[in-house]
């Protein structure tokens, strides 16, 4: 069995009074360097192997929704307007090592990991914040940012209420091609790097 470790369960405050332009404290701003989910498969488990979706608000700074999306199965919605280089949401979950991602990997069809660094990756299937049923976009409206250990997801652009909150993904392109359905007029049709 891999290694894991229990993630912070305190959030990164959302710092709305004095923020960077990336919606962090000024200290925090200074250490961000951008991460990516790792996403396998779009196959359905039986619902006896998976909990009910829900998103955490202790670990969101605007009013957000979960709901059906047509990109791909859940997604978050924002339930109020969200302006430009805010924190939105802080993806949580348990922390694991790289032998542990691969296992999981290995045994699922459908995962919710992220890489936090060279060793550690957060499996947002186990004590996620709601921040995993974020979808890919090749025209995004959030980008990730890792900030001392936290990964937070900024706002782009300004984001209307009801607007389904995307991220690109950004899949090596030396991996098994992932078709996208994010519908987008930029859409590169997959979910991997092209160049």
């Amino acid at each position: 069995m891999g290694e894991t470790k229990t993630a912070s369960a305190s959030p990164v405050p959302c710092g709305h009074q004095q923020t960077s332009s990336l919606g962090v404290s000024a200290a925090r701003s200074q250490s961000v360097l951008n991460g990516f989910p790792v996403q396998n498969g779009a196959t359905n488990l039986g619902p006896s192997t998976r909990p009910a979706p829900r998103l955490l608000p202790e670990y969101t700074c605007f009013r957000l929704k979960l709901a059906s999306s047509k990109i791909h199965r859940w997604g978050i919605y924002a339930g109020e307007p969200i302006p430009p280089r805010r924190k939105v949401i802080e993806y949580t979950g348990e922390r694991i090592s790289r032998r542990e991602t691969k296992r999981r990997a290995e045994q699922s069809q459908l995962t919710y990991m992220f890489t936090l660094d060279s060793y550690w990756t957060l499996d947002g299937a186990v004590g996620g914040s709601g921040a995993q049923y974020i979808n890919h976009s090749c025209e995004p409206n959030l980008v990730a940012r890792i900030v001392k250990g936290h990964i937070l997801y900024v706002s782009l652009r300004p984001i209307r209420q009801g607007e389904e909150l995307t991220i690109d993904y950004h899949f090596d392109k030396k991996v098994e091609k992932v078709p996208c359905r994010c519908g987008s007029l930029k859409c590169r049709g997959t979910i991997n790097v092209t160049e």
